[in-house]
């Protein structure tokens, strides 16, 4: 991330699963978008309690407008850039994304996404969880459904080069 980049969405309660011939499980986390970059942010140095009250404010946003580019008080560019330290957490430059579509499922809104980062190919999708069951692993119970066509839109519109 590049000192003069500023937060265009930031999402939630993002349940990511690794499409591939054999996958198990995904992980929680948070879908952040800049002018130049998607970050998956998986550890963080956000407090329980702001996360809690966020996904419930979350929840009520996406309950009133499906728009998937918001952003949430309490997490800025100081907090991104600390959270990327942690190597765990995933930086991907617009250009490295070598396919980006969603997805209408009966249960929810899928982001799909493909991209190449150094030298090795990877392929998720994204939903927004809404309620969780937390034994015996945290796993989504409910997911939310979402308008990812402007977050597609703002990806594309910045790529040099789309496929």
């Amino acid at each position: 991330m590049q000192p003069d980049e500023k937060i265009q969405a930031h999402l939630v309660s993002v349940w990511r699963e690794p499409k591939k011939i054999v996958s198990i499980g995904g992980k929680e986390g948070m879908l952040v978008l800049t002018e130049k970059h998607l970050m998956f942010i998986h550890k963080t140095e956000a407090k329980m309690k702001w996360w809690q009250a966020i996904i419930q404010r979350q929840v009520v946003n996406f309950i009133k407008s499906k728009n998937t580019m918001i952003t949430h008080d309490g997490y800025n560019e100081r907090n991104l850039i600390k959270d990327l330290e942690n190597e765990k957490n995933i930086e991907i430059s617009f250009d490295d994304i070598t396919s980006i579509s969603h997805e209408e499922k009966s249960w929810g809104s899928i982001l799909k996404l493909e991209y190449e980062k150094n030298g090795k190919k990877e392929r998720f999708q994204y939903s927004i969880a809404q309620d969780w069951v937390k034994y015996p692993l945290k796993e989504p119970t409910k997911f939310m459904k979402v308008d990812w066509k402007p977050f597609v839109q703002y990806i594309k519109d910045r790529q040099k080069f789309t496929k």
